[in-house]
């Protein structure tokens, strides 16, 4: 209907130049009878305004569903997206794109295609009419539209390159402020307000600098285009009034003619202008696509065949993985079964392999077919829902939303009842932190949980893994800033959530994996030793050596607490 309209508001622009020429013939030959166009033109301006404001509304209608249909495709592929994806396109970068480049792409949408259909009618139907009025005007009108279409194409092409230039300069600024929100803290603690600041002007400038050389460029475009159709209206003006005179043509078609004429040369002054915005949003919509047509390194498996219930059951076959240009292997050829109900542990020094494992689990990292079976199928036969949803993965860097800490610890399931949250925490030793704050679990934790301590956060990462029904637990170093006598209480609530659970463990503190039921050390990728801990600790080998270090480590800092009592 809104195209309809445009048609319509073009047809009536067309009539208006008609009924002016009679009215002006009529009073050249003194005709009394001039009332008949006086209320035509009354009636074309009165059906316009009405028929554009329908149109206007109509096709603003049209450019806010597409653009909400972008930016949510956009949204729901970055979903999606794995470590490589993130590797590429850092998080300000994304941004910047789901930000100014759709807003961009919907201008155009909104306005910029209602322009060029415009333009498209205004031609057709003033070219019709010119040829009908004059065909030799028409033809002088013609001859510089070579060189207008050779000039735009020219420039634009040399605009695009300048347009992705800035586009990209704005995603450099755009990240570097996100980062630096991020990590404000570390700024401040160290002193480096100034650096970032100096940091943060060089962006600026060369940002500042590319809008310059751009708007000058544009300013150009600008100048040239309606220079093109002052030099049409000067040669008919000057050839059109001679055949006025010698009474070729009658001042009413003169009239009518530099009308038409402006319906055509009109819009080709503005050509410069909608290059730039068409640029512009073309370059947009190439940096849109260059995310939308990035395919995800993990996916469902068309065809799953494994059940839909898990029972805890995790081989290792072999287990390789590297990750994306890496030469060597963050885990090599891993051998072991988890039998459902068991826990295991994972200790190592930091960079072995451990969390390599753990990710894997949940498809964060992609092992190749066979290495990996959950209930004796290949965990890439599940599909990612179901993994996730029956595999708690408990991560080492806790994140949390700037919700309540209810909503935080509900994340997956926002309804639940509250007797198994304050279940959840009580185990995860945060149920009486919770009730120091005022609004207790309506507390809002603030971005990335910056009301709460890194223990306290911690700790909230883990109850929300807690109070997932899970048949896994793969718990990712996630006691690493709590303090050993808080880990101990936590880890001896934590046997009543195991039973039944299958719970692998990862951590380099020997306090932690002592509560396993078997003991996986790892260095440089593999397996080094294995066993309980009473075993471990009779081989005298490696996880002796550390348990006698860290028990030194922690009887030091018991002595250094007493005294300072």
């Amino acid at each position: 209907m809104g195209i309809v309209g445009l048609i319509a508001i073009q047809m009536c622009g067309a009539a208006m130049p008609m009924f002016m020429k009679t009215a002006i013939d009529s009073l050249a030959i003194k005709d009394p009878d001039i009332l008949m166009p006086v209320l035509g033109i009354f009636a074309v301006v009165l059906v316009r305004s009405f028929i554009s404001v329908y149109s206007s509304r109509m096709l603003q209608r049209v450019a806010i569903s597409s653009s909400y249909d972008i930016r949510k495709r956009f949204f729901s592929h970055v979903q999606r997206m794995g470590s490589g994806f993130f590797n590429r396109f850092g998080t300000g970068d994304v941004m910047s794109r789901s930000s100014g480049d759709i807003a961009m792409v919907r201008r155009v949408i909104a306005f910029g295609w209602v322009q060029v259909l415009t333009f498209i009618f205004s031609i057709i139907v003033g070219l019709s009419f010119m040829l009908y009025l004059s065909p030799t005007l028409t033809a002088l009108v013609l001859l510089p539209t070579p060189f207008v279409a050779f000039l735009g194409i020219t420039m634009s092409r040399r605009l695009f390159p300048m347009v992705r230039e800035r586009r990209q300069a704005m995603d450099d600024v755009t990240s570097f402020t996100s980062e630096n929100l991020n990590g404000i803290r570390t700024v401040q603690a160290m002193a480096q307000e100034q650096q970032e600041i100096g940091r943060f002007d060089d962006m600026g400038t060369r940002y500042a600098s590319l809008v310059y050389r751009t708007t000058k460029y544009r300013a150009k475009m600008n100048l040239v285009m309606p220079f093109i159709s002052i030099f049409s209206t000067l040669l008919i003006l000057g050839y059109g009034g001679q055949l006025v005179v010698d009474g070729v043509i009658t001042v009413g078609t003169y009239t009518a003619f530099f009308a038409y004429m402006y319906m055509v040369t009109g819009p080709i002054g503005q050509v410069g202008g909608w290059l730039s915005t068409f640029t512009s949003a073309a370059a947009a919509a190439e940096r849109l696509f260059e995310v939308l047509d990035y395919e995800p390194e993990i996916e469902d498996d068309p065809r799953p065949t494994a059940s839909s219930q898990i029972q805890g059951r995790v081989e290792f076959c072999h287990f390789s993985y590297a990750y994306p240009g890496a030469t060597d292997e963050a885990v090599h050829d891993i051998s072991l079964t988890v039998d459902a109900g068991e826990t295991v542990a994972f200790l190592g020094r930091i960079g072995c392999g451990k969390s390599t494992v753990l990710r894997s689990l949940v498809r964060m990292n992609d092992p190749a077919p066979g290495m990996l079976l959950i209930d004796g199928e290949d965990v890439r036969a599940y599909p990612l829902q179901q993994l996730r949803s029956q595999v708690a993965l408990i991560p080492q860097d806790p994140f949390l939303f700037s919700l309540t800490i209810r909503d935080n610890l509900t994340y997956d399931e926002p309804d639940r009842d509250m007797p198994p949250i304050e279940h959840a925490a009580q185990l995860a030793e945060l149920l009486d932190a919770i009730d120091e704050f005022p609004d207790g679990m309506e507390t809002v934790v603030g971005e990335r949980g910056i009301t709460l301590s890194g223990g306290q956060k911690q700790r909230a990462t883990l109850a929300r893994g807690l109070i997932r029904d899970a048949r896994i637990l793969a718990m990712d170093d996630c006691f690493s800033s709590v303090d050993t006598r808080t880990e101990e209480r936590i880890l001896g609530r934590l046997k009543e959530v195991r039973q039944g659970r299958t719970t692998l463990l990862v951590s380099h503190r020997v306090s932690t994996a002592r509560h396993a039921d078997r003991i996986f050390v790892m260095e440089n990728g593999r397996i080094l030793e294995s066993g309980t801990h009473a075993e471990l600790m009779m081989k005298g080998g490696y996880y002796a050596d550390l348990e006698a270090v860290q028990s030194n480590q922690d009887q030091d800092r018991e002595r250094k607490a007493a005294l300072l009592k």
